[in-house]
């Protein structure tokens, strides 16, 4: 499974990017890890490498690439048992909005009256 996403991802990237040569292309897949690497002429970057921790699969990866202004666009990340996380990006990431004042209200009566099966 994990082979066909890292190669679904290759040829998404290998389609957008036509007239890109490819400067490296490293993969291994194991049972219990992967990793690979795809470095392609137009300033294309991508590593990732993933193991599997007990039950849940932990990977992490960084990406970048020169935006069409020329500016340098990057990304690391983490992906486990609690989501993908972007752990550092160049440019930053924009800020998230507030929650709205009423989820706030609910979230707080929420906490303050817990159901039955969480007392």
């Amino acid at each position: 499974m994990k082979f066909l996403i890292a190669f679904a991802c290759l040829l998404a990237l290998a389609c957008a990017n036509e007239d890109a040569g490819v400067l490296r292309n490293e993969a291994e897949v194991n049972v219990n890890d992967f990793k690979y690497a795809l470095q392609l002429d137009n300033s294309v970057n991508i590593e990732q490498q993933g193991a599997l921790s007990g039950e849940e699969w932990v990977v992490k990866g960084q990406h970048s690439w020169t935006s069409p202004e020329g500016e340098p666009v990057s990304i690391q990340y983490i992906a486990n048992e609690n989501g993908y996380q972007v752990l550092s990006a160049n440019p930053p990431l924009p800020t998230p909005p507030p929650i709205p004042e009423a989820i706030q209200r609910a979230l707080e009566y929420i906490r303050a009256h817990p159901s039955q099966d969480q007392q």
